[in-house]
């Protein structure tokens, strides 16, 4: 039997509740919270509808990554930051019109992530990479260092890099936050639209060929809504003029190695956007 509350009780959970759903939050509670409050939340504004494994060969680790189908989305598409149109920009000088987004970032207090962080995690890699890869958050590694994918889900990144052909230093790397969540939890919605447009600024500049998104979260806040990853993989997007490809997080990957083969099939369409072939065996392996 449901527990009565008392109406000043129940106001303030029905406007709690409310105030999840205008965040996009709407599977951040089991439902039904109270059919009371859900009937009075409901008449009050309607919630909205809503390689081969040997190629990335590592062992699985704990992660306190969540799954990927608990990502968040926005309530609505993202809004992105214009091209950047500094003269830095025009001469062609990506690598200083990087730096200016970083001067701009800070050192940044714009959400309550800061209050627990070591370093920003900025991004990595070559600003004319034609490959740019964006993940969710940093972990405890990367805030220590102050680089992105640097820890585990770093490692086996790389690899998935060198099997494409590739080293690191030839693509780009960034998050949608840039300051690490308590416990590797998910970037909440006010969080990540507030650090998003950094990235987005990051996106202009770079104007990779293919935009690789590693995982829900990063799929969510890069294409502006949500939708489960079996919907999102497979095929490319259109995106800001580039090309944009949704695979798996490797945090994801390392729980369950079973899906390397599913993300080598992903990459394996950014290659064939990039004209890449894997590299061959060394002679005698």
């Amino acid at each position: 039997m449901a527990r009565q509350l008392d109406s000043a009780t129940r106001d303030a959970l029905v406007e709690r509740v409310r105030f999840y759903r205008d965040l996009g939050l709407t599977e951040f509670y089991r439902r039904p919270v109270n059919a009371a409050i859900d009937a009075a939340v409901e008449a009050s504004e309607p919630a909205t509808a809503a390689a081969e494994q040997s190629t990335f060969a590592s062992s699985p680790e704990e992660t306190a990554y969540l799954p990927e189908e608990q990502a968040i989305a926005p309530r609505k598409p993202i809004s992105a930051p214009p091209l950047v149109t500094t003269s830095v920009l025009a001469s062609g000088d990506k690598a200083a019109a990087l730096q200016l987004i970083r001067d701009d970032l800070g050192d940044c207090t714009r959400c309550a992530l800061h209050k627990g962080r070591n370093k920003i995690v900025f991004a990595d890699g070559d600003p004319n990479a034609r490959l740019m890869f964006v993940g969710e958050g940093p972990g405890a590694d990367e805030d220590a260092q102050g680089l992105p994918f640097v820890g585990r889900a770093g490692q086996l990144l790389n690899n998935m890099i060198a099997a494409m052909g590739l080293k690191r230093e030839q693509v780009y790397i960034a998050n949608v936050v840039k300051c690490r969540p308590p416990g590797n939890r998910t970037p909440e919605p006010e969080e990540a639209n507030t650090c998003s447009p950094f990235l987005f600024r990051q996106i202009d500049v770079v104007r990779p060929q293919v935009l690789v998104a590693l995982g829900a979260t990063a799929a969510t806040y890069l294409l502006g809504h949500r939708q489960p990853l079996a919907g999102l993989r497979g095929r490319v997007h259109a995106f800001r003029g580039m090309q944009l490809i949704v695979t798996y997080h490797p945090a994801f990957l390392l729980r369950d190695p079973r899906q390397k083969k599913e993300a080598w099939a992903d990459l394996q369409i950014a290659m064939k956007e990039l004209g890449l072939k894997p590299p061959k065996p060394a002679s005698g392996s």
